[in-house]
């Protein structure tokens, strides 16, 4: 009797939480607090409750600088933008100079440090990010043992729709290296990667492939960086190059349907991922004959005095590498650098392909250089 009582008292506090304002009597429609709330004019309303600061801003990728927030009487801060350009933004709000996530949102940029929220404003059209109407490949989750740091590592593992459905098949794969304080689950969670090949395989653009996604931080074991190096830094021995050779990659070849010789193996990354992918393409031809490097460089000494290999005979290079693909934003902060290596490269007469494209270091590049490279692999 006492169990039917509280679950009556329960359910009577669920029905007045849902249609009374706080402060408010019965019977009244309830706040509107969802947020983020994106328009048909593609602005969007972002709220949040905090009675107690005193201040609240909108901090956000599509925002030259943060906003300040309009709080009513009942705590609850709002604020509407102008029409966004459709595509995946990460935000978070000021509270009091605090950065805290959207509460009211269960989309989330992974990262090893403070986690934003995400806001997906479709297009007119869907992109090419977007959740379509195809047959989906999986993502799944997997930890293997690396000897190299002494402990289990996860790793994200892509593989295409018809994986499942023919089990002769064997597939290249995609090595695909996480970026400084990102983590195995960004190319998924906010690259979008699977849903950009589900997408371009059913319009014929991509070959099959599977996609190994690891976590890229050399410095630790586990998800929180000390001091990881940054994109163009000169290497002398990353723990990474060994940990994908010796464990990783035999992890995948053992567990998976794979095609096993360089000619199936490609290798990409994005900022400090990209870097090390450079030196480990590279420094491996035997392994890789695919090379993607988004938003990343070599600097002049460290490519001369480390990769003779690569640019003493160019015409060997050029023959053996199926695609070298360099790709950054021009207001990326490593926008002159990556531009060096690029001419660096014609200088040595190595071949490859390249893109320049508006913005910064961000996501929002980093699924266009997906777009546009995962068109080339394999092929």
């Amino acid at each position: 009797m006492k169990k039917q009582s509280l679950l009556i008292i329960i359910l009577i506090s669920i029905t007045i939480g849902c249609y009374s304002q706080p402060g408010g009597r019965a019977g009244r429609p309830m706040i509107n607090r969802s947020s983020p709330e994106v328009l048909d004019d593609k602005s969007v309303i972002f709220r949040f409750f905090a009675p107690e600061a005193e201040d609240v801003k909108l901090s956000a990728e599509f925002l030259q600088e943060p906003l300040s927030m309009i709080r009513d009487t009942t705590g609850l801060w709002t604020i509407k933008t102008d029409p966004v350009k459709p595509d995946i933004y990460p935000y978070f709000f000021l509270v009091d100079g605090i950065q805290v996530q959207d509460p009211g949102n269960v989309l989330y940029f992974s990262n090893e440090r403070f986690k934003r929220s995400l806001v997906d404003i479709p297009g007119e059209s869907p992109l090419v990010h977007s959740l379509k109407d195809v047959p989906h490949g999986s993502v799944t989750y997997c930890d293997y043992y690396s000897d190299i740091f002494k402990g289990y590592r996860p790793l994200v593992i892509y593989t295409p729709p018809e994986y499942d459905k023919n089990s002769e098949k064997k597939y290249p794969v995609f090595y695909l290296i996480s970026g400084t304080t990102d983590t195995e689950e960004t190319y998924f969670k906010v690259g979008r990667t699977n849903l950009i090949l589900d997408n371009h395989l059913a319009e014929g653009k991509v070959e099959p492939m599977i996609v190994v996604m690891p976590y890229g931080n050399p410095s630790v074991p586990g998800a929180t960086a000390t001091n990881p190096p940054a994109p163009g830094d000169q290497i002398n021995e990353d723990p990474i190059e060994n940990d994908l050779i010796n464990n990783i990659i035999p992890y995948v070849e053992s567990n998976y349907r794979t095609l096993n010789d360089n000619d199936n193996r490609a290798i990409g990354g994005f900022s400090r991922g990209g870097g090390q992918t450079l030196r480990i393409g590279f420094k491996h031809p035997e392994l890789f004959s695919w090379i993607c490097s988004y938003s990343s460089f070599l600097g002049k000494e460290d490519f001369e005095k480390n990769f003779r290999n690569v640019y003493e005979d160019p015409e060997r290079t050029n023959e053996q590498m199926k695609l070298l693909w360099i790709s950054v934003g021009n207001e990326d902060f490593l926008y002159e650098q990556t531009v060096e290596f690029m001419d660096l490269l014609k200088e040595k007469n190595i071949n490859f392909e390249s893109m320049v494209t508006s913005g910064g270091h961000t996501w929002m590049n980093m699924k266009q250089f997906m777009d546009k490279s995962s068109q080339l692999l394999f092929k």
